[in-house]
């Protein structure tokens, strides 16, 4: 009887409280919200994969949402008219990240590239990473790295050695189960470390096997610890309880190991400046020793505290990204293999079989690249963008307070059958004779605005590179005749919930050419 009634008292607040917050929010003239419940608000909606269910809940009320994820208020967007009006003239407004505690541990307390607030400190940042760094010109400087790196990725491959292959030898003409996650993170991971460190971590050729044991390790441990939702951000009350005290210790131990391992490498070229500069010749310096030196000639700007934080945002940004862009790719092309043999014959018939592919061919392939798109369309490797608005403004319509957290669904506007056709199927074409553009706000897998992705120039070549390369050199196919798990896993880069493995083994017609790799 007691039960009933504690029931009943209980049904009448959480109604009571909605209708006043949904009056309220009238009066506020704020966007649409769903039932929200005392203290937790819409955070009973919330389940993995976040953004599928964030879109699910955009379905059943509309585009534009008012939210609030505990304590704390949020814009939910899920249309490229209102991702338009967010990133255009109200851009400044939500040029902000929220303040989490991640950003505060391994953010260097909100002073990284990543969550920093906007303003001059943060251009400053943006300008470092956009000239210095991430200019076409110092990426045309690595091209050769990222060519070695692909070269090396298909030797694997074909020899058998440091792939997870179930063969020895795919020479003549057996098929080898390839672990792909792996093989794809390892390239990606030397790539970034050669252009930081001029270090390989991962396969052939790794000098210091402990050091590079232990950035693997940190590696993998940040992308786990990343992850980690961590309610304290959303519930005030969970700090006073001690609740997140566990968490707040892991991303304190595994910021030490981060911030060390990259102080011994600044360490390590500071003093490799030092002996290059009483030598002769001329060499390609690594971005630590670019940022280096500049730290003599601005001290104050570049600081080891500056350069740390800009180099583990590069390791963060460059290897789970690509790495996972190209897993979901060659797992669409092989549940896809008619696709597949239109990529083939486009590059057989643009650069042939007596060479290897070049990033000077990508911009001959526009089904390659629609290739890319339509992967990065399905499964954009940041499906959230987080944002935080620094004044109120509106947003169709509505208003929008001071301080709230935008969420722009990527995921859910890229996937929107009212704005794709037959989104859920892989098809390139719809890209074609859209080769360079973004389709306005239907397609930013990369983001927009003053705070979109300054790495995607680098994504790009990464990517087109190193598919490209395993299209025209290898043979593919699934390991069962089951249809490859497309299942989307948690974490901040979308992975996928089953690890691919594929088979795989020369092409007849480039035998010659990569047996000689």
């Amino acid at each position: 009887m007691f039960y009933s009634y504690f029931l009943l008292l209980l049904a009448l607040y959480i109604l009571t409280k909605h209708f006043l917050t949904r009056n309220r929010n009238r009066n506020k003239n704020l966007p649409p919200s769903p039932l929200s419940l005392p203290i937790i608000g819409h955070l009973y909606l919330l389940k993995n994969p976040l953004h599928r269910t964030l879109a699910t809940t955009s379905d059943r009320h509309g585009p534009t949402l008012f939210l609030r994820f505990g304590s704390r208020p949020v814009l939910l967007v899920s249309s490229p008219a209102a991702a338009e009006e967010c990133f255009t003239k109200n851009d400044i407004i939500f040029a902000n990240r929220p303040r989490f505690l991640v950003g505060k541990l391994l953010g260097y307390n909100y002073s990284n590239l990543v969550w920093a607030s906007y303003g001059d400190h943060w251009r400053n940042l943006r300008r470092i990473t956009s000239l210095e760094i991430l200019s076409s010109t110092r990426l045309q400087t690595f091209s050769g790295i990222r060519a070695d790196e692909v070269r090396s990725l298909i030797r694997r491959l074909v020899r058998g050695r440091g792939s997870g292959s179930s063969a020895d030898d795919a020479a003549g003409g057996f098929m080898k189960t390839v672990d792909m996650k792996l093989a794809f993170f390892g390239m990606a991971l030397n790539v970034m470390m050669r252009m930081i460190a001029g270090k390989r971590y991962y396969g052939e050729k790794v000098s210091d096997m402990e050091e590079a044991k232990r950035f693997r390790e940190i590696v993998e441990e940040t992308f786990l610890i990343s992850g980690v939702t961590n309610l304290g951000d959303f519930l005030p009350v969970m700090k006073w309880v001690g609740f997140i005290n566990g968490l707040e210790k892991r991303f304190v131990r595994l910021q030490a190991k981060r911030d060390g391992l990259m102080q011994e490498l600044i360490d390590q070229h500071r003093r490799i400046l030092g002996i290059t500069k009483s030598s002769s010749g001329e060499r390609k310096k690594t971005i630590i020793e670019v940022l280096l030196s500049l730290q003599e000639t601005e001290p104050e700007i570049y600081t080891d505290q500056i350069i740390r934080g800009l180099l583990l945002d590069m390791f963060a940004g460059g290897t789970d990204t690509s790495s996972g862009t190209l897993e979901w790719a060659l797992s669409l092309l092989l549940n896809n293999p008619e696709v597949l043999k239109k990529a083939q014959v486009e590059i057989d018939v643009q650069v042939g079989h007596d060479r290897l592919l070049e990033e000077s061919d990508l911009s001959k392939l526009p089904y390659l690249h629609g290739i890319i798109n339509e992967t990065l369309r399905m499964y954009p490797p940041g499906p959230l963008l987080p944002h935080e608005s620094s004044e109120a403004c509106i947003i169709e319509g509505f208003s929008i307070p001071r301080g709230t957290m935008l969420l722009v669904n990527l995921w859910a506007i890229q996937n929107d059958p009212k704005v794709w056709v037959e989104p859920t199927k892989f098809k390139p074409e719809r890209f074609e004779g859209l080769e360079g553009t973004r389709d306005g706000f239907k397609l930013m897998p990369f983001g927009s605005g003053r705070r979109g992705c300054p790495g995607e120039g680098l994504g790009m070549r990464v990517v087109g590179l190193a598919l490209g390369s395993l299209i025209q050199c290898l043979e593919w196919e699934r390991i069962g005749e089951e249809m490859v798990d497309m299942t989307e896993g948690t974490g901040l880069s979308l992975p996928k919930a089953q690890a691919l493995e594929a088979k795989c083994r020369p092409r007849p017609n480039m035998v010659n050419l990569t047996s000689q790799l």
